[in-house]
């Protein structure tokens, strides 16, 4: 049980954490959310993401990132 409750704290913030970082590297919120998706993917197909839940907390946390990287990028047009 351990071991899904650090699953779910990773997959809550390591996602979103991940597209803040790529938009801040790319300065492309899009390109971010690409790239942040990729590394998802890569670590589904690898098997790290065994419960379903953490596709779940996976998905919110990159969708809050993107809000956040969006949020940012257009504070920084202004």
């Amino acid at each position: 049980m351990e071991d899904l409750s650090v699953k779910i704290m990773m997959a809550l913030f390591i996602p979103g954490l991940l597209v803040v970082l790529f938009m801040r590297i790319t300065f492309n919120h899009y390109v971010a959310l690409v790239l942040a998706i990729a590394l998802i993917t890569a670590s589904v197909y690898a098997g790290y993401t065994t419960p379903s839940i953490i596709f779940v907390v996976d998905a919110f946390s990159l969708t809050v990132g993107f809000w956040f990287a969006r949020t940012v990028m257009s504070k920084g047009k202004e």
